[in-house]
């Protein structure tokens, strides 16, 4: 198993920003425009206006003043724009000439032989976001329908939705060229084309789907490229499929991250989940986002923080779009306010109110760097981008981010006394809050008397420390000290000495979690402690076993006995042959007996028609990156 930690979607923060600030208007804020001056929304047509002003915009984002200045000209456009700088509503403006056009026109209409607009875009999340966005923005259009179509939906609804013939499309690459393949999708119509995240498309490996959606397509359409940065590959595929391109730019690299405070721990891998638990300590009820670089590690980090008393869930690609609607819903909602998630995963992920992003581990390059960090920060607020990099690795980690353009810096790990020092003055402030509004509404005199007898009693002292006790948070993590900083690590190497054990080289190396993230167990349990909760106990068969995962856990449902009917269905053993189960939210590891192991992987290894979403696979520690 790759391990290292490894839709109603939210329009309005990817629209930006412009709802309570006019960062980017034409007047200062809270200024209306003198005689002569342009009006915010000048230029933008009536239909357009007004569902901007429905939905509480004050102004244009840099990106959209752009767009909108060279809409009418005919013009191949090369966008290059951040995460949450309004691109959305930018590209609708884009392509607003003709339909505000075809929507004035009287009498009878001949409706084309498939979308007039078709936007590609990298993830399902995205793509119901894009369709959602551009749907509010047209909805006074007549004619103007936006679909979205995208992988993990019934084909049959896809045809019948297609059968409808939607002006604007919005699709991800592989559905949509599967449309195209069998014939349930003529593109030969599109006059507006439009790569959003065209980089991302790239680096998930969509060239050949691109290349042959893009073929259907008339030669007559305008084809614009939306993306953060513009890298060879992404220039190569502008000059194969655009004409004479105009380029706007709405933010340079690392300009969306103006509202962001970057900062930098240094700690090494077995420290790493030590201070990931004193941040959030210190963060209670903030939604925090946490990068990790392996599917398996949002699982495993993911349970393991549940396990310490957070609301923490797993986002990876491994999950079945059902589940992750459920757990991005419960994230946008508050229910959880933890996401660990994979890269992949959270790309077109928008969710608002994000006050912290987590990077577990320095990532590959400033451009992955940026697009994680502008998860935050969004719409004009503030947020904070985190970054945990071993002391070994702080040059490189230095020229990431100064790549990006990004000033970061590097700050001391707060140790236990710190984050239990700043508990208690919130939990005080909180106290002191609950006081005053109580004695504003006043006590009648049986309380008054009640409390005299309190009195009489016991001191006051003991009184309102007691009440305390009852009023402190019930969390079972508890602040824990940060061994081995920058200074340790060099002095150990001044020394020739390196006590880092099997985690050393820890980001990325081919170590479990468990010597990573603490030196526990997997899922950072003690395996001589019995495992999770539900769990069988051990056996004294471990020694001779072989451990095993699969992706079904307490909050699927998963209790022993339906474990081990399951497993032993999929592998074809008998229950002798399974020794420790250890179930966890999302996930469980078993063990089976070795002389049997080889067999159970290859034949539990298969899909099953029973339960496809469900995988079972050997336990493996992370992988080299």
């Amino acid at each position: 198993m790759d391990l290292l930690f490894d839709d109603l979607p939210e329009v309005d923060a990817d629209s930006c920003a412009q709802k309570g600030t006019s960062a980017s208007a034409e007047t200062a804020e809270g200024e209306q425009p003198e005689a002569g001056e342009p009006r915010p929304f000048a230029g933008v047509p009536q239909p357009l206006r007004e569902a901007l002003e429905v939905r509480g915009f004050e102004s244009l984002s840099a990106v959209q003043r752009a767009a909108l200045e060279v809409a009418g000209r005919g013009l191949d456009l090369q966008i290059s724009s951040q995460t949450g700088s309004g691109k959305t509503v930018a590209l609708g403006l884009v392509m607003a000439d003709f339909l505000v056009a075809d929507a004035a026109e009287d009498g009878e209409w001949e409706r084309p032989a498939g979308p007039q607009a078709l936007v590609i875009v990298p993830t399902r999340e995205l793509a119901n976001q894009v369709a959602e966005e551009l749907g509010w923005l047209f909805a006074k259009l007549s004619r103007t329908q936006v679909l979205p179509v995208t992988g993990g939906t019934p084909v049959f609804r896809d045809r019948q939705a297609l059968a409808r013939t939607p002006r604007i499309l919005v699709g991800t690459p592989g559905r949509l060229l599967d449309h195209v393949s069998s014939g349930n999708l003529d593109l030969s119509a599109v006059r507006e084309l439009i790569l959003d995240e065209a980089d991302q498309m790239l680096d998930m490996g969509f060239r050949e789907e691109l290349d042959g959606i893009l073929e259907a397509t008339s030669t007559e359409r305008r084809t614009h490229l939306v993306s953060a940065t513009f890298p060879p590959a992404i220039v190569r595929l502008a000059e194969r499929y655009q004409r004479n391109p105009h380029a706007i730019e709405g933010t340079r690299l690392g300009d969306a991250n103006n509202d962001i405070e970057h900062v930098g721990y240094l700690v090494e891998g077995r420290q790493r989940y030590n201070l990931l638990v004193n941040l959030l300590l210190d963060s209670q009820g903030e939604r925090t986002l946490i990068f990790v670089e392996r599917r398996a590690e949002a699982v495993e980090v993911a349970d393991r923080l549940a396990d310490d008393g957070f609301a923490a869930l797993p986002l990876s690609g491994e999950l079945a779009q059902s589940q992750r609607e459920r757990t991005l819903a419960a994230f946008r909602s508050g229910q959880a306010d933890v996401l660990v998630a994979t890269d992949v995963a959270a790309r077109g992920l928008d969710v608002p109110d994000v006050a912290r992003v987590i990077h577990s581990s320095p990532p590959i390059d400033s451009q992955v760097y940026t697009h994680r960090s502008g998860r935050t920060g969004r719409a004009g607020k503030a947020g904070r981008s985190i970054l945990f990099a071993p002391p070994n690795r702080r040059r490189r980690a230095n020229r990431l981010v100064a790549e990006a353009g990004i000033d970061l810096t590097w700050e001391r790990p707060p140790t236990a006394d710190e984050i239990r020092a700043r508990s208690r003055q919130r939990e005080d402030a909180k106290l002191a809050e609950r006081l005053d509004q109580a004695l504003e509404g006043g006590v009648d005199a049986e309380q008054v008397a009640r409390a005299t007898k309190l009195l009489e009693e016991r001191s006051a002292a003991e009184v309102v420390a007691a009440l305390l006790v009852q009023l402190e948070p019930k969390q079972r993590a508890q602040p824990r000290d940060i061994a081995h900083g920058e200074r340790e690590f060099h002095a150990r190497r001044r020394e020739g000495r390196d006590d880092r054990g099997p985690s050393r080289g820890s980001y990325g190396d081919r170590q479990s979690l468990r010597n990573n993230f603490g030196g526990r167990e997997s899922y950072g349990r003690d395996r001589d402690h019995g495992g999770g909760r539900g769990s069988r106990g051990p056996r004294s068969m471990d020694r001779d076993a072989v451990r095993f995962f699969i992706n079904w856990g307490r909050n699927q449902g998963a209790n022993p006995s339906r474990l081990l009917a399951a497993i032993c269905r999929r592998g074809e053993v008998a229950g002798e042959h399974i020794g420790a189960i250890a179930i966890h939210p999302n996930a469980t590891t078993f063990d089976v007996h070795s002389e049997v192991a080889e067999r159970f992987e290859r034949l539990a290894g298969r899909r099953d028609q029973r339960d496809p979403q469900t995988f079972i696979r050997r336990d493996r520690g992370p992988v080299r990156s």
